[in-house]
């Protein structure tokens, strides 16, 4: 079973596919590939190593524009390697293998979006309106590398923190479109938050 794992930064991805990780997949993090990719660069002013999210920074700060359209080029780039992989049967791939695909994904492309369609289950993480403000306040404290595309704008008079606020769950809204038609599978928030719910519940899902 082949899993690509899609949503949004703080949706479940990187919690499931562990739990996919200890029932014997192969577990590829994409945003761990983008940032060796990136490594170089991932230094910060007092020589320490830093996330890609604290390299990225929010989308009002000067440097974003320039880091997103590199993030964005490292993301295609390790998409092409995972396509590649899968589709030619290199050993990395073979098995059951799960991918933590990052929250853009959505923005590498038809053409690979296509190809990576006929190689994997594609699973969305839905997010629901209601548990998009602790998404936000977990972007806020622990900053994560998310792409705004041109999403953010800040009004005049307006805070940084207020803009992100305002700008946040249109953010969102737009990408779980884009995620739903993507995905041949969708795990409902609910049903994953249920108690009990598990790996084991999830596969029967995928099989039927």
């Amino acid at each position: 079973m082949r899993l690509a794992l899609i949503g949004m930064s703080g949706s479940g991805k990187s919690y499931w596919s562990a739990k996919l990780a200890q029932s014997g997949f192969k577990h590829f993090c994409c945003d761990a590939l983008i940032a060796a990719r990136l490594a170089p660069e991932l230094i910060g002013p007092d020589e320490r190593r830093i996330t890609l999210g604290e390299w990225m920074g929010f989308p009002y700060q000067p440097q974003y524009s320039e880091r997103e359209a590199r993030y964005l080029a490292a993301e295609t780039a390790v998409l092409k390697e995972i396509v590649d992989c899968l589709e030619r049967q290199k050993s990395d791939c073979e098995g059951s293998v799960v991918f933590d695909m990052t929250g853009s994904i959505i923005y590498a492309g038809d053409g690979l979006l296509k190809k990576l369609r006929r190689q994997t289950i594609i699973v969305r993480m839905e997010t629901p309106p209601e548990a998009r403000e602790s998404m936000l306040q977990l972007y806020l404290a622990n900053k994560r590398p998310v792409v705004w595309r041109g999403m953010f704008e800040k009004l005049p008079g307006e805070t940084n923190e207020a803009a992100l606020a305002r700008c946040y769950s249109p953010l969102l809204s737009s990408r779980e479109l884009l995620y739903e038609r993507l995905a041949d599978v969708t795990i409902g928030y609910e049903e994953r938050s249920r108690e009990g719910f598990g790996v084991t519940d999830l596969l029967e899902i995928l099989r039927q």
